[in-house]
């Protein structure tokens, strides 16, 4: 019994010594068991082919769904100003009528175009389309 505990004890000895020279890259004396490294293969960015379709990588991103607003305009008010709102106030914007709104996605200003009604509901023509530029300086 003690001397099977003893050759479970030196088996388990030569497998840790085996993994340890493998960790440390250390193989036999004539260097066998070394691998040797190799340049990463990357496929190329573009399209993807999908059951004979290629499919580019824009296209896996069209399904997201982003949140598209029109700020017609702003103002401020006191708290006592805010407080006496009630059914038919008007709150006076400080954009001129006919001035271009803004539209945002997802809160960030992308163009800008005047309100038109469609079929007895609102509707932005868009006349200006914000530069990547533009974009770009209003995020410093």
């Amino acid at each position: 019994m003690v001397e099977d505990a003893k050759s479970v004890e030196e088996e388990g000895q030569q497998t840790t010594n085996h993994q340890q020279g493998q960790e440390h890259g250390s193989g036999s004396a004539d260097g066998a068991g070394k691998e040797e490294l190799k340049d990463p293969n990357f496929s190329e960015l573009g399209g993807e082919t999908r059951g004979g379709a290629t499919i580019s990588n824009i296209d896996m991103i069209m399904d997201i769904p982003v949140t598209v607003s029109v700020e017609l305009g702003r103002t401020k008010l006191l708290i006592s100003e805010l407080l006496g709102l009630g059914q038919g106030s008007v709150v006076e914007l400080k954009k001129l009528a006919g001035e271009p709104v803004e539209v945002l996605v997802n809160g960030k200003l992308i163009a800008r175009g005047e309100v038109v009604v469609v079929d007895e509901k609102f509707g932005i023509k868009l006349t200006d389309i914000v530069s990547i530029t533009e974009r770009i300086n209003r995020l410093k």
